[in-house]
């Protein structure tokens, strides 16, 4: 493949990899607005902040996910992990009246 051949297919890739980066953060800002809501009911409802319960299911669930598409499931659930620790911050704010 010639220089101009490379170069060409390299901005290709990188304009296809920005399109779903942006994608990636426009679907993380939906999630964060239900996760508000949720934290909004189980602050009003004196529910706690963290369900273990639910996440390991969710951890399950996505690690078969993250399996089925090829993709290191225990990155999956570092992903998650790192999400979850801020929904239920976030959770924590709520409840004490800071959000």
């Amino acid at each position: 493949m010639a220089d101009g051949e490379v170069t060409a297919e390299l901005l290709s890739l990188r304009s296809s990899i920005d399109n779903i980066d942006a994608a990636l953060i426009h679907m993380l800002a939906e999630r964060f607005k239900a996760t508000q809501q949720v934290g909004r009911l189980k602050a009003e409802h004196d529910l706690p902040a963290a369900d273990p319960e639910r996440e390991k299911r969710q951890i399950a669930r996505l690690r078969a996910l993250a399996e089925d598409a090829h993709l290191d499931p225990a990155f999956a659930e570092k992903w998650f992990n790192f999400v979850v620790a801020e929904v239920i911050h976030h959770h924590e704010q709520i409840a004490n009246g800071e959000r």
